[in-house]
């Protein structure tokens, strides 16, 4: 039984598998498998092209299994379901198994990066500040609403809010203060933490020859350098920067036919994390290079007054999202082409 292609339904206890030789005849059918023998399995097998899909787990799965010599490739779930779909089982496991399997053989198939261990420790720092971010965020929203309750109205700028509660504490009839001001402390903790992990994010980026480079860029800080060299490394996955750029679904999606080109909207595809930090560094460097005379601020001036300032911003992280791809491609190489050479790109 020689295995070429293996497709495996990636599961908290359980998996499926699925493998075909050269000839895409089905070879191996193991529909349960446990957790702990799935190493077991691989192993004993030749190596092979192994699919599976980007889910929790599969990174982890991803290196274990090219240590033991196979050629593992992650796909994005909705790249598989239309091969799911094309048959005619029902959603099952085995039938996972098999459109993984169907998928990765593809030639055109678009694969997601293998992240090593010091990639995902990284990107634990990014997830846990992410996540103190958006409790802040409920925090301060859910204070709004409960005073607006009372008529009093708060502007929805985070600064404004912490400021305004410090002055409406002793105001506050009833219980209402008792509740503020546990809001406010709550706030203070959330401020703190996020702060903590701002430091060791930084200090991550500071560490890292490719993150430096990266900060030379407008609006590229150490938050987005780290997120970038801890989700895409050096880039080797991506043919080009418009691919990446592609991938963080920052380029048109396109509804052309009969020879008649249509473009919509951004696709807004791929890592919302690193999209909303490209998209926020694009934002400031609109707004600092307003009295600017460089070619990238010079650059975006004629986007936004020719398309306006959300396309602007856009157009500049897609920019960004592509210079980011050059420097983590070419490393010290791409010093040779400089930033005011790349602005007209």
């Amino acid at each position: 039984m020689e295995i070429v292609t293996l497709g495996i339904d990636l599961a908290k206890n359980i998996f499926a598998l699925h493998g075909v030789d050269g000839a895409g005849k089905v070879v191996l059918q193991r529909p349960a498998v446990k957790r702990v023998k799935l190493l077991e399995v691989t192993a004993s097998l030749a190596p092979c092209l192994i699919g599976m899909e980007a889910c929790s787990g599969a990174h982890h799965w991803a290196r274990e299994m090219t240590r033991q010599g196979h050629d593992v490739r992650l796909i994005a779930p909705k790249f598989v379901a239309p091969y799911r779909m094309s048959g005619k089982r029902g959603k099952n496991d085995a039938a996972d198994a098999a459109a993984i399997c169907e998928a990765v053989a593809r030639p055109a198939m678009r694969f997601v990066p293998v992240k090593t261990i010091e990639q995902q420790s990284e990107l634990f720092l990014h997830r846990a500040r992410q996540g103190y971010v958006e409790q802040r965020t409920a925090l301060i929203n859910r204070v709004r609403g409960l005073l607006a309750e009372i008529g009093i109205v708060l502007a929805q700028k985070a600064d404004t809010v912490r400021r305004e509660l410090v002055h409406l504490l002793e105001d506050l009839p009833g219980s209402c203060n008792i509740v503020v001001a546990d809001a406010i402390t709550d706030l203070e903790r959330l401020d703190a933490r996020i702060a903590e992990y701002d430091r060791h994010i930084a200090g991550c980026a500071k560490a890292n020859a490719d993150a430096r480079r990266l900060m030379q860029l407008s609006g590229i800080g150490p938050t987005t350098a780290s997120a970038l060299v801890a989700t895409v490394g050096n880039g080797h996955d991506f043919a080009s920067g418009r691919q990446f750029a592609a991938w963080l679904g920052m380029v048109p999606g396109q509804y052309s036919s009969g020879g008649k080109q249509r473009l919509g909207r951004i696709t807004k595809a791929g890592d919302r994390y690193l999209r909303t930090l490209l998209i926020l560094g694009a934002r400031s460097v609109l707004q600092s290079g307003r009295k600017k005379e460089d070619a990238i601020s010079r650059w975006t001036r004629d986007v936004e007054g020719r398309r306006g300032y959300w396309k602007a911003v856009v157009a500049m992280a897609a920019k960004n999202a592509r210079l980011a791809w050059a420097v983590l491609r070419r490393g010290d190489d791409f010093r040779l082409y400089g930033q005011e050479a790349a602005a007209g790109a």
